[in-house]
């Protein structure tokens, strides 16, 4: 069975807004740091989130690799750029990323086609 990536996302998205109201001043400077680090630059915001995925494959964030791919959706990033960060992540990773990898294209698949 496959997991049901949206219904993760929601739970992420909830987590964080919990971590928000917990910790509200790291949470600022966390959101800060995020806007600054993804806004559009010399890269723009679609790549940012491509190296952002392909790190979060690579230390084997699965929460990472749902909320990139999203953002990287988002973004504008197509399917196959985000294919192409998945194979540099299971280059720069190993087997271990591999596995991460197929779980990043799996959300892929249902960000893209959300109703099946």
């Amino acid at each position: 069975m496959s997991k049901d990536y949206t219904a993760y996302f929601n739970q992420l998205q909830n987590q964080i807004q919990r971590m928000g109201k917990e910790t509200p001043g790291v949470m600022k400077g966390i959101g800060q740091m995020h806007q600054s680090a993804l806004a559009n630059g010399a890269l723009s915001t679609s790549t940012k989130e491509l190296i952002a995925l392909g790190i979060g494959i690579a230390v084997r964030c699965e929460g990472c690799i749902t909320l990139h791919v999203y953002d990287a959706l988002k973004a504008g990033a197509t399917r196959e750029e985000i294919v192409e960060t998945v194979g540099v992540a299971v280059l720069m990773g190993g087997g271990p990323s591999l596995v991460y990898g197929s779980q990043a294209l799996e959300a892929l698949d249902q960000f893209e086609n959300p109703q099946g």
